[in-house]
């Protein structure tokens, strides 16, 4: 396959996964709720299976998805399977290539994550809440975000004044406010609406 064609299939989901969102009605960014507030309660499960062994079996279904997706595109890559609290945990690693299914601020990888759970909400037939990384990129962001939410918390604890950041989305804001909350004498919220919302940090 030609570097023209896979690009030209990468672009692609991000196209496929606005259809199938809207005929969801799933959000784009795959987060059930936002990330501020406690998680929605998992769907009802009448197979029998534990919780663990519910994500395990959509790790495996996504695992399958992605596997396929990788082999017609021809891209190199290894699938990592896990369980991390109430998600299934999807990691890809791998060949040089890998970036193109991250593109501009996660872009990609968002849709390729929202198709991946509605693959296993084929299969499953409930919604799932499974996290897909791709060349660790969600995972460097966590880390950036964490030592940004220390760095922050412990400006503000020492000069006092309050300080807004860039506006997140729901999952990397919660990653900033559990930094913040590590730190004593502050406390974060969120202000504003999406796509706009932001964490603010003040001292408390």
């Amino acid at each position: 396959m030609s570097a023209e064609t896979k690009d030209a299939v990468v672009e692609e989901l991000i196209d496929e996964s606005a259809a199938e969102e809207q005929a969801t009605e799933a959000p784009a960014n795959g987060e059930v709720s936002d990330a501020d507030s406690t998680a929605d309660d998992a769907d009802s499960d009448d197979s029998g299976l534990t919780d663990e062994e519910r994500l395990v079996e959509e790790g495996e279904i996504a695992g399958d998805y992605l596997e396929q997706l990788l082999d017609v595109l021809d891209f190199d890559g290894d699938i990592d399977l896990d369980v991390d609290g109430d998600r299934a945990i999807v990691s890809i690693d791998g060949g040089s290539d890998l970036v193109k299914l991250v593109g501009k601020n996660g872009e990609i990888l968002d849709a390729l994550q929202e198709l991946t759970r509605l693959a296993v909400q084929r299969t499953t037939g409930d919604r799932s809440r499974l996290m897909l990384d791709v060349a660790r990129w969600r995972a460097d962001r966590r880390e950036r975000l964490a030592r940004l939410g220390n760095e922050v918390a412990e400006r503000v604890r020492d000069g006092g004044e309050r300080e807004e950041l860039d506006p997140m989305s729901p999952f990397e804001r919660k990653i900033v406010h559990d930094a913040v909350a590590a730190v004593d004498g502050v406390y974060s919220e969120s202000e504003g609406t999406e796509p706009n919302r932001r964490v603010v940090v003040l001292k408390g």
